[in-house]
């Protein structure tokens, strides 16, 4: 019997831990496109610059965390703000590893 009680101690143990993971806040970002620009093209810049980018203003946003996607998205109005709908989610273990900075 008491291998049974010490098993159960050993079995909470990563729960809470995993419970208090789960309870992280965790920065996302949402990437509307990239670009690179030469150091004196982005010296230039001054208010009411336009910078153009390749990416169709139709296409989904990336979802990040830590630098990696994790799903994409598409544009929303939340009342006065901006939104994302998500449209596509990748694979849980992909998620795991970007919130461990790996």
């Amino acid at each position: 019997m008491p291998v049974l009680q010490a098993d159960r101690k050993n079995e909470a143990a990563p729960q809470g831990e995993l419970g208090r993971i789960l309870r992280m806040q965790v920065p996302i970002i949402v990437k509307l496109a990239e670009r690179k620009l030469m150091l004196s093209e982005v010296m230039r810049l001054g208010v009411g610059a336009i910078i153009e980018f390749s990416k169709r203003s139709d296409e989904p946003l990336d979802l990040m965390i830590n630098n990696k996607t994790i799903a994409a998205g598409e544009t929303v109005k939340v009342g006065e703000n901006f939104g994302l709908r998500i449209t596509q989610v990748g694979d849980l273990r992909n998620t795991i590893q970007s919130l461990s900075g790996t």
